[in-house]
């Protein structure tokens, strides 16, 4: 039999398919996924679930005139290979290589970069409302959501403002009953509700049967059928369909891996004016069974055997654990002391380990589902009430929440305690997902307490720190840690209660001294012993709290050390090197300093910075220990004696 996708280099060649071709180009399409992400790891899980349905999509809808837009972008693999990009599919989340999640600047086909959760009605609402007033309203606007996504609140936002606006717009639910980790809340429940409801599946199974006379092909009789089909659901549900209910022509639900079946309904749906709503069943890491059975291991597996689907173990020898592991089992041991202790998560249990209190405090640990916000004010309204609350977010999420930060709990004082993961650069993911920016945003809202681990035992001393803070009802608490392992195999000490606002001198020295914030200082602290083989003795402050910032030790510091060099993984902008660059002009202000020192800086560059493996990264951004040397040798050189 011959390749089909052999001979796809763009949409045009898939549209010259027979119908009957693209079970074929399916299977072929998801081994080519298989085969490459098992070597180049990736987002596996999501992009097998979408294959006939992205086929479909490119098949029936003129893309890129018709705007098809993907939320989250974890499921765009199937996109990306059928829009010209199979030849540089190798080089997908590498160095120089294409993005893992759709962007703009990469293809025309990629009408609205992701990366984030819940933006692509948004976006898609607001694209169809331009071609109204443009006068192009027959363009076709595509949202595809997942059922996790649809419950975060921007995407409610927009469905509720949608059928205000009478644009020609569909959206694609993508329903295969998991994010990351299990879809949790009523919008995860009420889709259940469709999907599993026995009279309705039974009728609608012998029907379909009946009126295909059981050729399982759709035609005119099943197609007016179809679109009676709200009535009949609303009946046999004892109310309306909700979305039916805001203003959408709800269709569905239906099977999402058979792709002559959304082939002729998206083909009918095209013909459709107005706002509708295709409710589409898949199956997440569909056609690899061990991704079927394990889907949150399989989200993002990294390589793994393409036939049998086991994962390749690289690791080797007793290696240092991951901070979110360090953070997962401390948590626990604090929730074992104290029945106070709660966690909260939106949707990232397993991704920050709280999965570890969970297994043996249920009732203790929330995943409140892609809803940072929510997740921000929840966590307020349950340590205002007296409970000690650790709320992990991913430091490009926080984002998201950034008000509910601000008006909600520093406003207000309320101790909640912050565990920021995925702090600074954290690879393949990109731009989207780098920890750039939350030192820069949280700095200026007052009365923040911020603070940054140098390895695992910090991370548990400011864990057990922040604790105590909260019980004495002290103010908000933040610890931002990196993605990936720390630096100590031995690493479950004995955690202790730090003193808030100050640092650790790490070493002694003279001329320039270095001022770490977070686990860069390790890569500091290695540079430094072999830069005194050469007769450079910096000195080095690791000065672990950004806020409040240890002004007395800097005083000391400027009559010993002529060149100061900040080093951090947060963005050069408003950050750690801002912080002592407005201590030093405070200082100077109003009088005169002649041991005023030099201000350097190691950080992120005011720019976004691409995705890529780590070690490339930080060749480009400067945090490699050569780049870090070679600032300490300048400067030891130019230092005044």
């Amino acid at each position: 039999m011959e390749n089909l996708l052999s001979h796809i280099q763009s949409v045009e060649d898939l549209r010259k398919l027979s119908i009957d071709q693209l079970p074929q180009l399916c299977d072929e399409l998801r081994q080519f996924i298989i085969e490459q992400t098992a070597k180049h790891p990736g987002h596996l899980g999501s992009s097998l679930g979408v294959v006939e349905l992205t086929v479909a999509l490119h098949y029936v809808f003129d893309t890129p005139n018709d705007k098809l837009i993907w939320d989250v972008g974890h499921q765009a693999y199937s996109h990306k290979i059928l829009t010209g990009r199979k030849d540089l599919f190798s080089t997908n989340r590498c160095y120089g290589g294409i993005s893992g999640f759709p962007r703009r600047e990469e293809s025309e086909f990629d009408a609205f970069g992701a990366g984030h959760s819940s933006t692509s009605i948004s976006a898609a609402l607001g694209m169809a409302v331009a071609a109204k007033m443009s006068g192009n309203e027959k363009r076709n606007h595509i949202a595809v959501i997942g059922d996790g996504a649809i419950g975060g609140g921007m995407a409610f936002e927009a469905m509720n403002q949608a059928p205000y606006r009478n644009v020609n717009m569909l959206v694609i639910l993508n329903d295969n009953k998991i994010s990351i980790d299990k879809s949790t809340g009523a919008m995860s429940k009420y889709l259940v509700s469709i999907t599993t409801s026995p009279s309705y599946n039974r009728l609608k199974s012998r029907l379909w049967n009946f009126f295909t006379f059981r050729t399982n092909h759709p035609n005119r009789i099943t197609n007016f059928f179809s679109k009676m089909g709200n009535s009949v659901k609303g009946w046999l549900f004892g109310g309306s369909n909700w979305f039916q209910s805001l203003g959408y022509r709800y269709f569905g639900p239906a099977d999402g891996h058979d792709v002559v079946y959304l082939v002729k309904t998206l083909q009918d749906l095209k013909k459709l004016p107005g706002l509708k709503l295709f409710h589409v069943l898949t199956i997440k890491g569909k056609g690899l069974e061990a991704a079927e059975q394990n889907q949150t291991r399989y989200h993002a597996p990294g390589k793994f055997d393409p036939t049998t689907g086991k994962i390749i173990q690289t690791e080797v020898g007793t290696q240092p654990p991951k901070y979110q592991d360090v953070f997962g089992n401390t948590i626990l041991e604090l929730a074992r002391q104290d029945e106070k202790v709660v966690g909260i998560t939106p949707a990232m249990a397993t991704g920050c380990s709280l999965t570890i209190m969970d297994a043996e405090f249920p009732n203790r640990v929330f995943d409140v589902g892609i809803a940072e916000q929510h997740a921000v004010t929840f966590s307020a309204g349950l340590a205002s009430e007296g409970y000690v609350t650790f709320c992990n977010i991913y430091s490009s999420f926080l984002q998201r929440g950034y008000d509910q930060v601000i008006h909600d709990v520093a406003l207000q004082k309320i101790p909640v305690i912050f565990c920021i993961d995925r702090a600074g650069l954290v690879g393949e993911d990109g731009a989207t997902h780098h920890g750039a920016f939350d030192l820069a945003f949280l700095r200026c809202i007052p009365d923040l307490i911020i603070a940054s681990p140098l390895n695992e035992h910090e991370l548990r001393n400011l864990m057990v720190t922040a604790y105590h803070n909260a019980k004495r009802q002290g103010l908000p608490f933040v610890i931002r840690y990196p993605r990936g392992r720390g630096v100590l195999t031995d690493w479950h000490n004995d955690p202790e209660i730090l003193p808030i606002g100050k640092g650790q001198l790490l070493r002694n020295g003279e001329k320039v001294l270095l001022l770490t914030l977070g686990p860069l200082g390790n890569s500091v602290t290695n540079v430094l012993d072999l830069l005194e083989k050469e007769g450079i003795r910096a000195g080095h402050y690791d000065i672990r709290f950004l806020k409040p910032l240890e002004e007395d030790a800097l005083e000391k510091f400027a009559s010993q050390y002529s060149v100061w060099i900040t080093v951090e993984d947060g963005t050069e902008v408003g950050g750690l090197f801002s912080e002592i660059a407005e201590f030093i002009e405070r200082r100077n202000s109003g009088r005169n300093c002649p041991d005023s020192p030099k201000l350097l800086h190691i950080a992120l560059p005011d720019r976004f910075i691409p995705h890529g493996d780590l070690a490339n990264l930080y060749r480009e951004v400067g945090f490699d220990e050569q780049h870090i040397a070679d600032t300490i040798r300048n400067a030891w050189d130019n230092a005044p004696n």
